[in-house]
């Protein structure tokens, strides 16, 4: 019998999904230590203001926020700390060709467990302009007064 794909979400980041079109995602392992990944199993992880970069062909990831483990102690590592993020050499040299266009960039969208390995989505990501954001909230909120309607009919 095969073994069933648990997907379990940590953290999702909703801001990017916001200021973002995301034309595609990838997923990526991360480098992590054995206290990151306790406190990440208890879901202390946040993605609010964190970003993605190439450097030197690798991809890192900055400001993504994991609370040290309470029961850590010398072994926490700085929450704040910039972590690797595991990718196929052939996936990286596309993301940096695509990024290298104008208006490009690369967002961490969510953190979740598959199985038991840490995984990231990457997306790639066109800025929006701020009557973008305004008409993606008009559509919201149409979506959401029809969805009102149409529950008040049944």
């Amino acid at each position: 019998m095969g073994k069933k794909e648990g997907i379990k979400l940590i953290a999702n980041n909703k801001k990017a999904y916001h200021d973002y079109f995301i034309e595609d995602t990838y997923e990526a392992g991360i480098s992590l230590a054995g206290t990151e990944v306790k406190s990440l199993r208890m879901g202390k992880c946040s993605l609010k203001e964190s970003f993605i970069r190439i450097e030197r062909g690798e991809l890192f990831v900055y400001n993504m926020h994991i609370s040290p483990y309470e029961k850590g102690n010398i072994f926490n590592k700085d929450p704040l700390r910039v972590r690797k993020l595991l990718l196929h050499r052939y996936e990286i040299n596309k993301l940096s060709a695509r990024v290298d266009q104008k208006g490009y960039t690369l967002v961490p969208l969510r953190v979740y467990f598959k199985d038991s390995l840490v995984k990231v989505e990457v997306g790639l990501a066109r800025g929006k302009k701020l009557y973008d954001k305004r008409e993606t909230i008009a559509k919201k909120d149409q979506q959401r007064e029809a969805e009102r309607e149409f529950r008040a009919r049944i």
